[in-house]
């Protein structure tokens, strides 16, 4: 097997959504597997609680992500840093917990190599809806509905021998309210990044990948690995990169031997009360 790695100074992934049968295990189990870095900061929705509670899909491969990670923090050295998502908002009422090299926090303050940088998941942006929780878990029906006829209409287009079409991100893209939304999310990255007299700020949540300054301030949003499947590096020169996993497999291949771990087991429906 191919023992080549990825090193880097820092890395920021997020929206995982562990326990959905649209989180993308075997690529995310793979980027991790093949990471080698001194700061690994999950940047919320890792775990999926919503939609554990109604009854979301669990498999080994999630459980494996969870090994990876500790194995990064035990025997690595690494130092993680698990910051709380709207999906995993049942962590706030304990928050913050620090055990060694370990952390789960609201947000947190990255010294990185060129400036301060605030990292947060960036729901606390959506203020409509912060105080209608049904709204917010509407959205997120609509959201996973979309996902699922994307799905089967993505199955279709392999058998044609089309490459992958996002739904949902072609909303996104055109919708007036959810361009709106992302207009308005970056609106606020430069009001936060000067109360705390920070360099830039770091965000996932709105499963939008990006890299670019907003009036001076070093906007990145890590995106997700639902369908985006993508991160943000900082590398040992203070340099950030948005790493799409389209790019990064092309040099850190998946092992020809080892399948995805989907074709291997059989999910398994779980219902915890969170």
């Amino acid at each position: 097997m191919d023992k080549k790695r990825f090193h880097a100074r820092t890395v920021i992934l997020s929206d995982v959504h562990l326990g959905t049968a649209n989180c993308k295990i075997a690529e995310v189990n793979h980027f991790l597997r093949t990471l080698r870095c001194e700061k690994l900061i999950l940047n919320g929705d890792i775990i999926d609680g919503w939609q554990l509670s109604r009854g979301g899909q669990w498999t080994k491969a999630h459980t494996r992500f969870v090994r990876i990670v500790l194995k990064m923090l035990e025997k690595r050295g690494t130092q993680i840093v698990y910051i709380r998502g709207n999906h995993d908002d049942a962590l706030s009422k304990f928050l913050p917990l620090v055990f060694e090299n370990l952390c789960i926090v609201e947000d947190h303050i990255h010294e990185g190599v060129k400036g301060r940088y605030f990292v947060l998941h960036g729901d606390i942006f959506d203020s409509v809806t912060k105080n209608l929780a049904f709204l917010s878990h509407l959205g997120d029906w609509g959201y996973n509905a979309l996902l699922r006829i994307n799905r089967a209409y993505n199955a279709y287009r392999a058998w044609r021998g089309k490459e992958y079409w996002s739904l949902s991100q072609a909303i996104k893209a055109r919708v007036k309210s959810a361009v709106s939304h992302i207009s308005k999310f970056e609106e606020h990255i430069v009001e936060l990044a000067t109360k705390h007299e920070c360099t830039g700020v770091i965000c996932g949540h709105i499963h939008t990948p990006a890299d670019k300054q907003l009036d001076g301030v070093h906007y990145l949003n890590s995106g997700d690995w639902v369908e985006s499947l993508t991160a943000i590096v900082e590398h040992y020169d203070g340099s950030f990169e948005l790493v799409n996993f389209t790019d990064f497999v092309r040099d850190y291949p998946m092992p020809a031997e080892e399948p995805p771990v989907e074709t291997l087991e059989e999910p398994v429906a779980l219902a915890p009360q969170l």
